[in-house]
């Protein structure tokens, strides 16, 4: 792997944006494999509860703008993910907050390998997934589950719930052999709290929050230890969204799972999450434990983000600094150069315009133990407590 802080090389070279934004990240202990077998093998081996089970550097992902019809000419590049970095650990929940078009979902589609990534390397268990196939990227997509954000549109409407949830035993016959799969799938309607009777019904006879539960046991078996939460009780009502986040809590707890948890409602990361990340514009603003970010933002996005949110006590709403972003988001295509954030934020200075912020403890804070002393990627990064109601 290439030294944390230099360049992310992408399809159209090195840029002056593509660079390492976590220099302080754990260092990867790569597992090398000569043969497929032993890669198999080594992404089956358990890791302790805390390590790092999937640690992503300089994840890149560029799609193309073309132009013609017969003859495509390429004219430049959607920047949707654009050098971000972080770690997951074993038993951990990371939520993942940002605005549309950010490039939250976009992240989660290379972690599954559904998108392949311009550049930049996913390392599960020491293996980088960008670069496996065959039996070994196999044996990974057993083990990194998604749950997707619209429960009915990622269910197939002409299965019956237990051919949706069964169907990954096809794929993978050694989780479950043919004669015991009815039992499993039924025992997987329990888990999720749905009626086991239930096999034989059609996703539309379901409701938005059942269906839900189904694409959760569907996620859950193959008994995975990473599960990629895109929105998921983004479309459901806040009642019902209650019951499936506790219902994630509780399986976290019993099946030992790790979450990468997305999603635009910021009560409901804080409730889920052991860990924040705070991206724009393709690259992760600020991360940090869960009260690091709501209680102490030292990025200034991240503190506009949270003074969006409403205040039910007035007596709480009093004392509270509203800040209002100007501008329009820029566009992936063609994203500001050094800080991302600068042509809508208050601190930009020249600075701001020629070098691009790492995303690292900012130099005021290093050293000490306070909760402002977590990564920012901001040249002028400072605390600002934040007042929620009581």
């Amino acid at each position: 792997m290439a030294e944390l802080g230099k360049a992310a090389s992408s399809a159209e070279g090195s840029t002056a944006d593509s660079v390492d934004v976590t220099p302080n990240a754990t260092e990867v202990e790569r597992v090398d494999s000569a043969t497929e077998a032993e890669a198999v093998a080594a992404l089956d081996a358990p890791v302790d509860r805390g390590e790092p089970i999937l640690q992503v550097r300089n994840l890149v992902k560029h799609f193309p703008m073309t132009q013609g019809i017969l003859f495509k000419k390429k004219i430049g590049a959607v920047k949707a993910v654009d050098g971000v970095s972080f770690d997951l650990h074993q038993g951990e929940t990371l939520g993942i907050v940002g605005e549309s078009g950010c490039g939250k979902s976009t992240v989660a589609k290379l972690l599954m390998s559904l998108e392949t990534a311009t550049s930049g390397e996913v390392f599960y268990k020491g293996q980088d997934i960008t670069r496996l196939s065959g039996r070994a990227l196999k044996a990974v997509r057993r083990n990194i589950q998604m749950v997707f954000q619209d429960p009915y549109t990622s269910l197939n409407p002409r299965m019956t719930v237990g051919d949706i949830i069964g169907e990954p035993f096809d794929i993978h016959p050694e989780v479950a052999p043919k004669g015991d799969r009815r039992r499993k799938v039924q025992e997987l309607l329990d888990v999720v709290g749905l009626n086991p009777e239930y096999i034989n019904r059609y996703p539309h006879q379901f409701s938005g929050g059942q269906r839900q539960r189904i694409g959760i046991a569907r996620g859950l078996a193959l008994n995975p230890e990473i599960i990629i939460c895109d929105e998921p009780v983004s479309a459901l009502d806040v009642s019902v969204q209650a019951q499936v986040i506790n219902l994630m809590e509780k399986l976290q707890d019993e099946f030992n799972l790790s979450y990468v948890f997305i999603a635009h409602d910021l009560s409901i990361v804080r409730h889920i999450s052991d860990r924040v990340g705070v991206m724009y514009l393709g690259q992760m603003a600020e991360i940090g434990t869960d009260t690091q970010i709501y209680d102490h933002p030292t990025h200034p996005y991240t503190q506009a983000l949270l003074s969006a949110v409403p205040v039910p006590d007035p007596e709480s709403r009093e004392g509270r600094e509203r800040i209002i972003l100007t501008g329009d988001v820029p566009s992936p295509a063609n994203p500001p150069s050094g800080c991302r954030f600068r042509t809508r934020c208050w601190k930009a200075q020249e600075k701001c315009a020629t070098e691009v912020p790492l995303l690292a403890v900012p130099e005021r804070f290093a050293g000490q133990d306070t909760p402002a002393a977590h990564e920012s990627a901001c040249h002028f990064a400072e605390e600002k407590d934040v007042v929620h109601a009581a």
